[in-house]
């Protein structure tokens, strides 16, 4: 008896961004109090960021995916208590332990089903996306629940202009359901341990003190260097597993960390400009949280419909990188 194949489909989107939006401007005045120099212009220039938003004192990543599970769980139809798989990317968690996945699911009113974290900075909603499509597909699960949410906020050193005017926070997430239909269609992940050093957060907790530097360090001309291949890379991987090819895309959403590295990565596919989602311009780098920001801004301005072949992909510290082709 031939068992049909089991798939997995999102089946809905939702985000939240703090309601905190800080321009360019109001960044680079703090910076100046601080004998700083930058400028909108030159933030503009190198990164395509005007905006982003940070969360209040006290705001952790589970109150920031409350609401963005609670907008997909509308969005799919699906009450939180018909959720078996919670799966939180993050790489800044509510506490060391318990997983911010359980402090949500607990926030969810739900409980028994498996939660937990993945971390893989930037790459992390894309490592969370393929898990959950492996468990159900093997039919570990059937409904899951996949968040991204960050406060990077709280890791930045306003003294870096490097690295502070790059990073935001939000949350993303996806209602993933077992089909009888192809939605996800391949999935490739990557890491190398050897580039740890290139963007990291060296420090760790011992003794209840802070051993280290526990801000995000990051030498940017080498993430943009291995990120540019990497990216093109993966999206020919998930292509050629998939059997297709680059004019079946209809849509490319990438982790929004640059402009530039993701107008370099569309060039290298031969994807027109107007298919590439862009909203690094006023979320930043959301980290983990960017791919299904940008998702449901694109759902849910009508640009993204049911059916379009859609490509995500990921780069971050780790080094990590990754991506999900699925048909919507």
């Amino acid at each position: 008896m031939n068992v049909p194949a089991r798939h997995t489909r999102i089946t809905g989107t939702g985000s939240f961004l703090p309601p905190r939006r800080v321009s360019n401007d109001e960044l680079v005045a703090e910076l100046a109090a601080r004998g700083i120099e930058s400028s909108d212009a030159w933030i503009v220039e190198r990164t395509g960021i005007r905006a982003r938003h940070f969360a209040a004192d006290g705001v952790a990543a589970s109150d920031l995916a409350l609401p963005a599970a609670q907008a997909a769980l509308a969005a799919a139809g699906r009450r939180a208590d018909e959720i078996d798989l919670v799966v939180v990317a993050t790489s800044t968690p509510d506490m060391i332990f318990p997983s911010t996945a359980a402090i949500l699911q607990a926030k969810l009113g739900i409980a028994g089903c498996p939660a937990f974290d993945l971390q893989a900075v930037c790459s992390g909603f894309v490592y969370a996306l393929t898990v959950a499509d492996s468990m159900i597909r093997t039919g570990s699960a059937t409904r899951a629940l996949v968040v991204g949410s960050e406060v990077f906020s709280r890791i930045l050193d306003f003294d870096d202009r490097g690295t502070c005017v790059l990073f935001g926070d939000g949350a993303g997430a996806v209602v993933l359901e077992a089909s009888d239909e192809p939605g996800i269609l391949a999935t490739d992940l990557h890491a190398d341990g050897r580039h740890v050093g290139i963007l990291c957060v060296p420090g760790a907790v011992a003794g209840g003190k802070v051993l280290g530097d526990a801000l995000v360090r990051m030498d940017g001309q080498a993430v943009f260097k291995l990120a540019v291949g990497v990216l093109e890379q993966s999206a020919r991987a998930v292509l050629a597993k998939a059997g297709r090819s680059e004019a079946d895309l209809d849509w490319l959403i990438p982790h929004q960390a640059n402009i530039r590295i993701m107008q370099g990565t569309a060039r290298k596919l031969k994807l027109p400009a107007d298919k590439l989602v862009v909203t690094v311009d006023e979320h930043g780098n959301t980290s983990a949280a960017s791919i299904p920001l940008a998702l449901d801004a694109a759902v849910r301005s009508g640009r993204v419909q049911r059916g379009d072949t859609v490509l995500l992909e990921g780069v971050g510290g780790g080094f990590t990188w990754g991506a999900v082709l699925l048909d919507y």
